[in-house]
């Protein structure tokens, strides 16, 4: 597990203080260590990435008064209280106030460095747990959700929110597993339709002799079977959104009708000689160029140019490989939320492993591996052919621009674990300030983009 591993000591003694730092940096750990308590305080907020040893004798303010401060900052952070033979009452006290455990003097280097060990593991996965849940809190924010970095991505969330209450319809391409339906739901969310409801329908999902009824609804009597009138999805999504998914499946005869409704903005409902007026948009989805189709006449040419006023495409993973630790950070999140499971984030050898993958699935695919990571967690195989249950697939790329992919997303990874914290990144890197400041200004990494 890659913990956050912090620790403030407060002990007035300095030989304690002085053998304790010792100790507990050759473990591996940071440690800064006060005198007194009033002089720790400053350094304590509800974000500190780590835990806090105190001896409960202080002359002025005692261990016990501190742990009722600190608790007013973060009742969740592991305080571990020092105490002598004649303070182990107060010391059960203690940790019915909220302690996170107690260390009786004499204690062994042994007995200390595991208690640490444990509450660095408790701290690391709250805090996990609170990036996790105000994740999840923007995802239910008006917005873009669409996760990235790169340029592209940039680029796409920057057109979306441009487009997005101009009220034309739109066309996305993207391969499969890309995420085209997240790209329209973010259209609606940004725009002012976002009250009203967002439809999608798969054109490729519905048999070719429903798919009009689907769409366009009908009266009861109109067909055989027709017992009842029906809403098709152009009238349920009116002053909202409409996804045709998968629209270079939709049967030719049917984009006759599609490309009149998008010219007029009304419907018939099959078996009505009634208009409805509508005011919607209507998103088109394809995985195919249907530029390409409609020269071999399995599309009509008039509907894509209807559909392409505006187009958005979304690259593959392949070309945007430095979001993937991103994204599957975020996906591991989700699924921990979903299953109840607390897992450890993965090391750099694993996320070589998916680096190097050329992911034919997409985001998609990235999604089911990092669900399968959180339920599997220590079963996983990390070899690339036994992870994805299928052959690898990696592109010929030059050593140094693998390595300087792989650097950037390590320096990312560490500067969203740390919030942004220089002084965090340098140690869990451990790599000096001048070269750390060196690559970030290379890649374009802000320590401001990750708070």
């Amino acid at each position: 597990m890659a913990t956050n591993n912090r620790v403030i000591f407060i002990d007035d003694e300095k030989h304690i203080r002085q053998a304790n730092t010792q100790t507990l940096e050759l473990a591996d750990m940071v440690v800064t260590s006060f005198e007194s308590a009033e002089q720790a305080l400053p350094q304590i907020d509800k974000d500190l990435q780590g835990i806090i040893i105190c001896d409960i004798r202080l002359p002025q303010m005692d261990g016990m008064t501190f742990l009722n401060t600190v608790r007013t900052i973060d009742k969740d952070l592991p305080v571990i209280l020092i105490t002598g033979h004649g303070d182990i009452s107060m010391a059960v006290q203690a940790m019915r106030d909220g302690a996170y455990d107690f260390i009786e003097k004499p204690y062994s280097s042994e007995r200390l460095v595991k208690t640490v060990q444990r509450a660095l593991e408790k701290r690391t996965l709250t805090l996990e747990n609170r990036n996790l849940r105000r994740e999840l809190e923007a995802q239910r924010t008006p917005g873009p959700r669409i996760i990235g970095k790169t340029e592209k991505i940039e680029r796409l969330r920057s057109t979306i929110a441009q487009v997005a209450d101009a009220g034309a319809d739109v066309l996305i391409s993207g391969d499969t597993g890309t995420g085209k339906e997240l790209v329209a739901r973010s259209l609606h969310e940004l725009s002012s339709r976002r009250t009203k409801n967002f439809v999608a329908v798969n054109c490729g999902a519905v048999s070719e002799s429903l798919i009009e009824s689907e769409l366009f609804g009908h009266e009861a009597g109109s067909f055989t079977d027709a017992r009842e009138k029906r809403i098709g999805k152009f009238e349920y999504a009116n002053g909202g959104t409409l996804l045709l998914d998968e629209i270079e499946s939709m049967p030719l005869h049917v984009q006759v009708h599609l490309l009149r409704i998008l010219q007029e903005r009304t419907v018939e409902r099959i078996g009505s000689n009634k208009t409805i007026p509508l005011d919607l948009r209507v998103v088109a989805a394809a995985k195919a160029d249907l530029r390409e189709l409609s020269d071999q006449g399995l599309f009509r040419e008039d509907l894509y140019y209807r559909l392409n006023v505006v187009r958005l495409r979304i690259p593959p993973l392949r070309e945007r490989r430095e979001d993937i630790p991103l994204l599957f950070h975020h996906f591991i999140l989700v699924a921990c939320h979903r299953y109840q499971q607390e897992v450890p984030l993965p090391d750099s050898t694993q996320l070589n492993a998916i680096m190097t993958y050329s992911w034919p699935g997409n985001v998609r695919e990235l999604r089911n591996v990092a669900e399968r990571y959180v339920l599997l967690g220590a079963q996983n195989d990390w070899s690339i052919d036994r992870l994805l249950s299928g052959s690898v697939h990696v592109e010929p790329r030059s050593l140094s621009r693998q390595v300087e992919i792989f650097e950037k997303s390590l320096i990312e990874q560490a500067l969203s674990s740390n919030n942004g914290s220089i002084k965090e990144v340098m140690d869990v890197l451990s790599i000096p300030r001048k070269t750390l400041s060196d690559k970030m200004r290379k890649y374009g990494l802000d320590k401001s983009d990750f708070k």
